[in-house]
């Protein structure tokens, strides 16, 4: 499988939180499955961690890729075909980061981690 992680599902992941339902665990240690991180939930968390809405114990430029790195985490860019998605969405979800990821899984054929309901609404694939 081709995971797309929520960005709770990342900062869950790095800090190794029981968050997590039991199937998502699993499936974000298959080394089978790849998961990726979206610039869009690294611009999320450099936005509230600037906000003071989330402590992290470095900056934001050096914990996301690290903490990246180290759980096998490959990059996912935003690029335009994802973006013009966009307009195709309809308004069910407010979050601007959450439309995006929708974007991002539809253009790119992955299935978001997410404990969020609203993003299942969508023609997208999820798992939690």
């Amino acid at each position: 499988m081709r995971l797309l992680l929520d960005t709770c599902a990342f900062l869950w992941i790095v800090a190794g939180s029981g968050k997590m339902s039991a199937r998502a665990r699993v499936a974000c240690a298959d080394p089978d499955n790849e998961l990726f991180l979206s610039a869009v939930s690294a611009w999320e968390i450099a936005l509230k961690n600037s906000a003071g809405k989330l402590p992290l114990p470095e900056p934001p430029v050096r914990y996301v890729p690290s903490e990246r790195i180290r759980h096998g985490i490959e990059p996912l860019p935003l690029d335009e075909e994802a973006t013009l998605h966009l307009s195709k969405l309809p308004a069910l979800h407010r979050d601007p980061f959450d439309r995006m990821l929708i974007c991002q899984a539809i253009a790119h054929g992955l299935e978001i981690v997410t404990p969020d309901p609203a993003i299942a609404q969508y023609p997208v694939r999820t798992l939690w």
